[in-house]
């Protein structure tokens, strides 16, 4: 099997999707299209950029009002900073599964508990999957006979299976709050018998298994916070969590607005629903190439056919290739943190060694 580093895996995620959109691109072009791409308004393009910084703001001010309530100070600009990295990792690991870790350890690194971190992190999923599925499931009931003459059965079904999906996983998540006894004893087994199986010595496994039973108290005492004393940061960052979909499903509205087509609100944000459920699938690195196949299937219900290849590359380019370039820059800052850091060790630990000698 063939073990590719993290350029190579970006190399690819970029690859996916460029191959794609080049497909959408050709496959819809027309004499029409020219004329489309000369007549965007580029005002539009520059504000659907502004609407996904401002979601990218709102989801880093969601951290920090779910860490407040856990008893930490996080600076926003430092939440914001996680937020950005994490898209950078998520670009390169498919499903975008890498973001996570990436702002488990930032917000330890800034002095949060390892158990907490997890807890606000696994709680803006869940809190991802409350707002998807119910904003879901008011759009397909606001518009129920739009969707049934518009759609094919094919999608309706994917509809359907996309949200029970979603809903399923927040089920299983409220029974592991419900029951975290029984939940911590089933994910113990499962630690202790992945390290029986990887362990270098009995001691390491046994210092392995003792940090993970630790750090899996911490994250139940973390997520029960939220349920208990710390309700107010889960409401507030249910809140936050909403205006930061709505932010973020506006940018393709903008796009389309810019195209010179109506901005179909609830049509656009359902579908957007939709995507953001299949991103989460871990199929491609940053689900590139399956979120252009995607959204060219799915806005080609309400916009031109000569017109979809460059919605497709206009909000790829946004949510996307933004990603990467934010993404670079707050891991370079990260990097030159981590390096100041390590050198500040250095120091210390020679200055201890030389007073020791001395």
């Amino acid at each position: 099997m063939v073990k590719l580093s993290r350029k190579g895996w970006m190399a690819l995620s970029i690859l996916f999707s460029l191959a794609v959109i080049v497909i959408i691109f050709v496959t819809t072009f027309n004499e029409e299209t020219i004329g489309y791409i000369l007549a965007f308004n580029l005002v539009f393009l520059g504000l659907a950029i502004i609407f996904r910084l401002l979601a990218l703001v709102i989801w880093g001010l969601r951290i920090k009002v779910m860490s407040k309530s856990l008893g930490y100070h996080v600076t926003l600009p430092y939440c914001v900073n996680m937020v950005l990295a994490g898209l950078l990792a998520g670009t390169i690991t498919p499903g975008q599964v890498g973001n996570d870790p990436v702002r488990v350890h930032e917000l330890y690194r800034d002095g949060v508990g390892m158990g907490d971190a997890i807890a606000v992190v696994i709680m803006e999923r869940f809190l991802d999957g409350v707002i998807l599925a119910g904003m879901g499931i008011l759009i397909l009931f606001l518009m129920m006979q739009y969707f049934l003459q518009t759609f094919s059965a094919a999608i309706i079904s994917l509809v359907i299976i996309a949200l029970v999906f979603m809903i399923s996983m927040l089920v299983l998540l409220v029974l592991a709050m419900r029951c975290p006894t029984k939940t911590k004893s089933i994910v113990m087994r499962l630690v202790n018998w992945t390290v029986a199986r990887f362990r270098k010595s009995p001691e390491q496994g046994q210092q392995i298994t003792d940090r993970a039973e630790r750090e899996i108290g911490n994250f139940f005492e973390g997520t029960n916070r939220f349920t208990g004393s710390a309700r107010q940061g889960l409401i507030a960052g249910g809140v936050l969590t909403a205006i930061f979909w709505i932010t973020e499903f506006l940018v393709a509205s903008i796009i389309m607005m810019g195209l010179g087509l109506d901005p179909y609100i609830l049509e656009s944000m359902f579908f957007q629903i939709i995507l953001a459920i299949i991103m989460m699938i871990p199929l491609t690195p940053g689900s590139s190439g399956i979120t252009e196949l995607s959204t060219s299937s799915l806005y080609a219900l309400i916009i031109p056919s000569g017109m979809i290849g460059i919605f497709v590359v206009l909000w790829r380019f946004v949510t996307f290739y933004l990603n990467i370039l934010l993404g670079a820059i707050a891991g370079l800052a990260i990097f030159k943190r981590e390096l100041k850091s390590k050198e500040k060790e250095e120091l210390e630990r020679v200055g201890q060694e030389s007073r020791k000698t001395g």
